[in-house]
């Protein structure tokens, strides 16, 4: 028998630290184990720190759970290729940083479960759109 779906819930964490329990009350208030989850998470993005990373959490009527990762947003896995800190805050005037063609490709690959084409050059091509809107050139 299918378990019976409670709800579905989708966040953005860095590494989560086990404070208080009222630091995540929206996992709380569905019933969620915050220290087994915080763990589980964590063991999962050990090679991913410094990023901010997208869960998907599916919460059951019994209280058990499931999550699933996605990948960092674009515009942290652009920043972090072009050495920046910060977009540019008028893109079209002021360039912050470049990247290769290569490093769009690599960046592409990363996301492509994420984007909505399964063609590489028209992803490449959404990638590259959001990296000219923060300031961000080609070469």
């Amino acid at each position: 028998m299918a378990k019976k779906l409670k709800q579905l819930l989708n966040y953005r964490f860095r590494q989560l630290r086990l404070l208080r329990h009222r630091r995540y009350p929206a996992l709380a208030q569905h019933g969620l184990n915050i220290a087994e989850f915080c763990q589980k998470f964590n063991e999962l993005i050990k090679n991913q720190q410094g990023f901010t990373i997208p869960v998907e959490i599916t919460v059951y009527e019994d209280r058990a759970y499931e999550f699933k990762l996605k990948q960092s947003p674009t515009s942290e896995l652009l920043k972090r290729a072009a050495g920046i800190e910060k977009d540019s805050i008028q893109a079209n005037k002021t360039k912050v940083g470049k990247i290769t063609k290569t490093q769009l490709r690599e960046i592409t690959q990363k996301k492509m479960e994420d984007l909505n084409t399964p063609n590489i050059e028209v992803a490449m091509k959404i990638i590259e759109g959001t990296a000219k809107s923060m300031g961000i050139t080609i070469e």
